[in-house]
């Protein structure tokens, strides 16, 4: 509409330019170009009062089961803003299209990568400070991070269906050396969060002896699946296998929502991986202050209490009765395995390439 005005009145005006001298044509062409500018002025501050934020994350936090639709509700009421998510197929995923895009993004905020990204994410440049105060934050570990927002977190698990396993591994050992009858399912660290979150749980345990471990694994391996709902849904959920890689939060949304404590979650007594999701703000954003507003928001009660039934995942603070009672019933780690996130980025290419030469023979 901006270009079209301009270019009608000029068309127009020599049609419309009276003949009785300069002076009149001038205050006609004035007049013109005073009625031109309001109209300018007015559409420009239609447009300013349109606020958009856009962030990018992973398809199933917008799922109508995931947070996406209520986290979108409750914050444009407060923002008086318009919320727009892009999906994308997995953290990875997204850190991927904002190097792609580089300062061109169209991202004013990630959400959706973790701590295993942390380093990677934060050594493009693209990110900015969050101005988040962070003090209500409980987490498995101390947060120092002045760039990421945690918003949730869980445990790496393997998750199995009693009515097919009775008695399950106990460790990551008994799991390594159990008969090659025993059948589980994982997904592709190249492509999958909870894939790099075993890959990673094998190196925290097995360090140098982690290729030994793999090639023992093997052999129960069944399938591996480019992303978790593949594996979960359309092969563990449909018998496939008695076993697959999940998180420890699993068994709380088939309890609380189906009703079923069918499937449960296998302690291993090395502990288990932890995963803390975050998100940050980009620093080529054009809406910074509605995005720190947004990442504030993240750790608001309206934000955290949507989190456990719908990302099953334990939220980022301390929610006290409103955390399901189902969550209680969770196994707990004995002990917190977690690498630091600047020797993943370091590594990891290494590591998957271990991996890799393991799954190819």
């Amino acid at each position: 509409m901006h270009s079209v005005l301009p270019f009608q009145f000029f068309k127009k005006s020599p049609l419309q330019l009276p003949s009785s001298g300069l002076r009149g044509n001038t205050r006609s062409l004035a007049a013109s170009i005073v009625t031109c500018g309001a109209l300018l002025l007015g559409s420009s501050a239609i447009l300013a009062e349109d606020k958009t934020l856009t962030v990018y994350t992973y398809e199933s936090f917008t799922s109508e089961w995931g947070p996406g639709p209520v986290v979108k509700k409750a914050f444009e009421a407060q923002c008086e803003c318009t919320l727009q998510f892009v999906p994308l197929d997995s953290s990875a995923g997204i850190l991927n299209r904002v190097q792609l895009e580089g300062s061109n993004t169209k991202a004013d905020v990630v959400l959706g990568l973790d701590t295993n990204l942390m380093a990677t994410a934060k050594d493009t440049g693209l990110l900015a400070t969050s101005e988040v105060d962070t003090s209500t934050v409980a987490l498995p570990i101390k947060w120092t991070s002045d760039t990421f927002v945690p918003f949730d977190y869980g445990y790496f698990a393997f998750v199995y269906d009693t009515e097919a396993l009775a008695s399950p591994p106990s460790s990551l050992e008994e799991l390594v050396n159990a008969p090659d009858d025993l059948k589980i399912i994982i997904q592709d660290p190249r492509t999958s969060t909870p894939g790099l979150g075993l890959l990673l749980w094998v190196k925290s345990v097995y360090g140098d002896k982690a290729a030994d471990a793999w090639k023992k694994l093997q052999p129960k391996i069944l399938t591996v699946t480019k992303g978790w709902s593949e594996a979960y849904f359309s092969l563990f959920l449909n018998g496939e296998a008695p076993m697959v890689l999940s998180y420890s939060t699993s068994p709380g949304y088939h309890m609380a929502i189906d009703k079923t404590e069918r499937y449960q979650a296998a302690a291993f007594s090395e502990g288990h991986y932890l995963q803390v999701e975050v998100a940050a703000l980009l620093e080529s954003s054009t809406n910074k202050a509605l995005g720190r507003e947004f990442l504030q928001f993240m750790l608001s009660k309206e934000f955290q209490t949507a989190l456990p039934l719908t990302n099953v995942m334990y939220p980022s603070t301390d929610i006290g009765d409103d955390l399901p009672a189902e969550f209680n019933k969770l196994i707990q780690p004995e002990s917190v395995l977690l690498i630091d996130s600047a020797e993943v980025r370091d590594n990891r290419k290494e590591w998957l390439r271990e991996w890799l030469d393991v799954s190819s023979q």
